[in-house]
């Protein structure tokens, strides 16, 4: 069975999401920038949420962990808890 590591952050809006994403991508750590915005308890390690297989997360989160390229910042991915910025650390 395929097996992915990723992290995330998340937040209300999409426009939050964009701009953080924007600041990820000029340099910011992620885990630094999920510590402080992100609204999920995964901020506490970073947005990381460990090794999961398919169906174990919500239908946008598989569709996007299982085929976009690693260590990308990926997103806003909508979800029914919000907006997320996700990437892909390992897949096996």
């Amino acid at each position: 069975m395929s097996q992915a590591a990723a992290r995330h952050l998340l937040v209300d809006t999409k426009e939050q999401c964009l701009a953080l994403k924007a600041d990820i991508e000029a340099g910011q750590d992620f885990a630094e920038v999920a510590k402080e915005h992100s609204n999920c308890p995964s901020k506490a390690q970073g947005g990381d949420l460990g090794t999961f297989g398919p169906g174990q997360m919500v239908p946008e989160f598989d569709k996007v962990v299982f085929s976009a390229p690693l260590n990308e910042v990926q997103g806003p991915v909508q979800t029914q808890f919000g907006y997320h910025l996700l990437e892909v650390t390992a897949r096996s």
